[in-house]
């Protein structure tokens, strides 16, 4: 069981009871100390519950149920503002989870918050690809003079990760020197998702692979609710059709994934809370499908 001390003032809706006969563990991660723009995600685990409860049990997507498919394990409580031992925090935390030969779905917070749990992913799984859905390169060596930041998660990830098992989707901003970094290690496909998704799935085939989403791989018309907005972004069902493809995939084996950047105190009348809870679901369904 883990020992992170947690927080469960609100639960995702038909959260089963038990952590311990759930193989799936939905987790809170509510740090935004680095965001660099408009600071707000750290709101965002408790909001996309609450929106939760607006959608159906059903998934036409998957033509599945989410009933008691995975435990809300709650909010990891996070020293505020020391981003060091966050990141031992919330490392700590996914190894305990993955120790018990669970799975986890994160909601951020800043895109930091992938970083340590990604860490623990590649220690279990020693070819994990990583799937980025993102408007940003995030590839900086630093940002703002800091190692640890929204702006370098990627840069972080790639070098704990076998080379050429980064795939980044829907890009659209970044410095030169990050797109010709991305150019020459990653696999990165400017604009789109869904096309070049369906491009490389056999790349992905019997693979381990764990799924990040940056909501502002989003056009703003559809989430104007995160820190960063980016325009000419890709549409909500886009992003839901290059889930469900990529979760129908049997050969391709989802170990983990995450929603971030998600900022509630931007969001007009909670839309982009709302599609994070729908991406959300049709994850964990997914994943509960895709299970090995």
């Amino acid at each position: 069981m883990i020992e992170t001390n947690l927080s469960k003032t609100s639960s995702f809706f038909n959260s089963a009871d038990s952590y311990e006969k759930s193989d799936l563990i939905l987790l809170g991660v509510p740090m935004d100390y680095t965001a660099s723009n408009i600071p707000g995600s750290r709101f965002a685990p408790k909001r996309v519950r609450e929106l939760s409860y607006t959608l159906e049990n059903y998934s036409p997507f998957f033509d599945d149920f989410i009933d008691e498919k995975f435990y809300d394990a709650g909010d990891i409580v996070l020293p505020w503002g020391n981003t060091d031992k966050s990141i031992k925090f919330i490392g700590e935390t996914a190894k305990g989870i993955l120790s018990d030969g669970k799975k986890i779905v994160s909601i951020g917070g800043d895109h930091l918050i992938t970083y340590p749990v990604v860490k623990e992913y590649a220690e279990k799984y020693k070819d994990l690809v990583v799937l980025q859905f993102d408007a940003h390169t995030d590839l900086r060596e630093e940002w703002n003079n800091e190692k640890y930041s929204h702006a370098t998660v990627l840069k972080l990830i790639h070098d704990i990760i076998k080379k050429g098992n980064l795939y980044q989707f829907g890009i659209r901003s970044g410095s030169k020197e990050e797109f010709d970094f991305a150019k020459k290690h990653c696999h990165i496909y400017k604009n789109d998702v869904y096309e070049p998704l369906k491009k490389v799935l056999g790349n992905l085939s019997n693979k381990d692979v764990y799924i990040t989403i940056d909501i502002d791989v989003l056009d703003p018309a559809f989430a104007p609710g995160t820190g960063y907005i980016e325009a000419g972004g890709i549409s909500s069902k886009e992003l839901l059709d290059s889930v469900s493809l990529l979760l129908s995939e049997s050969n391709v084996n989802i170990v983990g994934a995450d929603v971030v950047e998600v900022c509630p105190p931007t969001d007009n009348s909670d839309r982009t809370s709302a599609i994070a809870a729908k991406l959300l679901r049709e994850i964990i369904i997914g994943m509960a499908k895709n299970k090995k």
